[in-house]
């Protein structure tokens, strides 16, 4: 092999590893796509990572930042007490999620209860009063230490509010969380809350999440 092939074969790896360098910058390069323009959700830009979570599900299983992936999830936080805000959200949510009905199953959320009050809300307990509103509603307690480090992951406010007469209730925040399959949270969306609203910005954050993908 003469010098001057040697140095045009050289020349030849170093361009097509550059050229290779580039292609993959480009390919990997985050995607130029506007965000939605959402009726009432807040979209995340850029979302948001859920840290570790310890908590068990509605059939007392372990219930982690995983169990959040591989599919679309809405996540609201309340309790089982709760006389007015919780029950109304519930019902809203089941009027979305069957405006949802025609999407893919992979693109169909379940829907989350994260309890706020630990100390009554049980596994058995949850699984019960979630399930009166939607068969497929899913829901998630346990220590209050795994509670709040839940609810300071999603940046939702909590506080037990003694009751002249006894007992006690529960402050919250009450807006609906979108997370994406991805584990991450992608659009947060406030009170008040309306299943064709939700529904919309539902499926605007969807299309944008798959967007991104490419």
């Amino acid at each position: 092999m003469t010098a001057r092939l040697m140095l045009r074969l050289g020349l030849f790896a170093i361009v097509a590893f550059v050229v290779g360098l580039v292609a993959a910058q480009w390919l990997l390069q985050p995607r130029d796509v506007a965000p939605p323009v959402t009726e009432n959700a807040t979209v995340f830009l850029p979302p948001r990572a859920i840290p570790a979570l310890d908590l068990l599900d509605e059939d007392a299983r372990p219930f982690t930042a995983d169990s959040l992936r591989n599919r679309w999830t809405v996540v609201f936080f309340g309790f089982t007490h709760c006389p007015d805000v919780c029950p109304t959200t519930l019902t809203t949510m089941a009027q979305m999620k069957k405006q949802l009905a025609d999407l893919p199953a992979d693109e169909q959320p379940q829907v989350m209860l994260f309890t706020v009050d630990p100390e009554r809300d049980t596994p058995e307990r949850l699984k019960a009063y979630v399930r009166f509103f939607d068969p497929g509603f899913g829901a998630a307690t346990g220590t209050l230490e795994g509670v709040e480090r839940a609810a300071a992951a999603f940046a939702v406010p909590f506080a037990k509010v003694p009751l002249p007469q006894g007992g006690y209730t529960m402050d919250h925040g009450a807006g609906v969380f979108f997370v994406a399959p991805d584990g991450s949270v992608h659009a947060y969306s406030s009170p008040p809350l309306r299943p064709d609203t939700l529904a919309r910005d539902y499926r605007k954050v969807v299309r944008y999440f798959e967007e991104l993908r490419g």
